[in-house]
């Protein structure tokens, strides 16, 4: 009998229609997953086995019927804990947060994935207010990689990346406010899409303003643009979310790359030492899509690492989350958070308008550079996963989680769509993520991308 979790929520679709099982056999099989991967690699924050079994057999009786409720009906889905999940509290990561609220409210998101049918697995793990790229908290303790448990999973979305990666459910909805969606699908091996600012809408506003995204978590570029297709419409409560797509993600998947003008930056210019098992992987897959038809060629995109303005303005972000803490809450924090939170909270309104001018002009170089390519393709993260606990690898050298995610979050700062896409391993079996980058609104070109390498790595 097929395992019900290695299949795509494509599919599981595909069964569901034929009749070949149902979603209460897929949302058990889920179920039993995340129960057992949760000891080992600590995904969860909570899973949500009653209230999933009872959505399966709502959606088996609809299924029955030839009734389903939409486009996702009876698929098993996850949820960040940073994003309201109607019923249950979202704390996270953090003890600051108090769990006794009424929690009556889905996040955008949720709520169009609730409208679809879905069924919710559970809330998975995130740092301390999503705040840097690996997974661990006060509040939950370590988030740990499906390959190598004595690795990290990556962050902030790292209990989703696990999630997926493992079969605890094909779809998650992770954030991704500097590479908090590309970076633990790189480290985990799945596919991860940051879209362009403002087409999957978010509410509460995120203290990290313009910087932070709603991505889709999957296993494949075509699950990634059917739940795009769910999530990717306006909500009212977000003031800067954008109208309709024009038309489907998931319909245009199939145009493949043939034709595209490709610019494959191994290294941002010589800016970033990439491993050579990850420049290996990454270049073999940038081949691949030569061979498909794409005209690539060797360009470097024309700025140097932004990291200060990010700074500037991830900082302050922080700064803004925690500032009504009292004393004893604010010492319960992740300890690096109350580091950033303090020098976030020294900067001036001119240092931020300072960082603001930076990000305007990357904007403007990247939109000039994207008048000459369709896409950028560079390496996802220049290493593989490292040990589990650490924000930054020993020995690296690095302060802070951004000294090792150079790739990722420039493309907050511009608010382009970029996703990560599995392309095999390096030399310790560990997998390697290829990033895809588009210009703004155009999602789709990074989704066909994604789509044509399908199965080759």
């Amino acid at each position: 009998m097929t395992d019900l979790t290695t299949l795509t929520a494509t599919e599981l679709l595909d069964g569901y229609r034929k009749g070949e099982f149902s979603p209460v056999e897929a949302i058990r099989a889920a179920l039993d997953r995340a129960e057992r991967i949760q000891p080992e690699v600590n995904a969860f924050v909570r899973i949500l086995a009653e209230e999933a079994s009872a959505q399966a057999e709502a959606s088996r009786e609809r299924w029955r019927r030839g009734e389903p409720a939409g486009p996702l009906d009876g698929v098993p889905v996850t949820v960040k804990d940073i994003l309201l999940l109607k019923g249950h509290p979202t704390l996270r990561g953090s003890k600051s947060v108090d769990p006794s609220g009424s929690w009556d409210e889905d996040a955008p998101a949720v709520a169009r994935l609730r409208e679809a049918g879905a069924v919710f697995v559970g809330k998975t793990t995130t740092p301390e207010y999503g705040w840097k790229g690996v997974t661990d908290s006060p509040l939950t303790g370590v988030t740990r990689n499906p390959h190598d448990p004595s690795r990290t999973a990556g962050g902030s979305s790292g209990g989703s990346a696990a999630a997926v990666a493992l079969g605890a459910g094909p779809l998650s909805l992770g954030t991704d406010g500097g590479g908090s969606v590309r970076i633990p699908a790189a480290f985990c091996g799945i596919f991860a899409l940051k879209p362009t600012y403002g087409r999957v809408p978010l509410y509460p506003a995120s203290a990290f303003g313009t910087l932070a995204h709603v991505g889709p978590m999957t296993r494949d570029a075509a699950d990634a643009a059917l739940l795009l297709d769910v999530i990717g419409v306006p909500d009212s409560r977000d003031w800067s979310a954008l109208g309709p797509a024009d038309g489907s993600f998931r319909a245009e998947l199939d145009r493949g790359v043939r034709g595209l003008r490709v610019a494959y930056s191994p290294s941002l210019g010589g800016q970033v030492a990439v491993r050579p098992g990850v420049a290996a992987a990454v270049r073999r897959a940038v081949e691949r899509l030569a061979e498909l038809g794409a005209y690539v060629e060797e360009a470097d995109p024309d700025f140097t690492d932004p990291v200060d303005a990010f700074h500037t303005l991830w900082f302050a972000g922080a700064a803004q989350v925690t500032r009504r803490l009292g004393a004893d809450r604010r010492e319960a924090l992740d300890p690096g958070l109350r580091e950033i939170c303090a020098e976030g909270a020294r900067y001036t309104a001119l240092d931020y308008l300072a960082a603001v001018d930076v990000r305007m002009e990357l904007g403007r170089r990247m939109g000039r550079f994207h008048d000459t390519y369709d896409l950028l393709l560079t390496p996802t993260l220049p290493i593989t996963a490292f040990e589990a606990g650490a924000e930054v690898p020993a020995g690296s050298g690095h302060r802070r989680w951004t000294g090792w995610t150079p790739f990722t979050y420039p493309f907050n700062l511009t608010q382009q769509p970029a996703a990560t896409v599995p392309v095999g391993t390096d030399g310790d079996g560990l997998p390697v993520g290829l990033q895809v980058v588009a210009a703004r609104h155009r999602d789709d070109l990074v989704l066909r991308a994604g789509h044509a390498l399908r199965d080759w790595s």
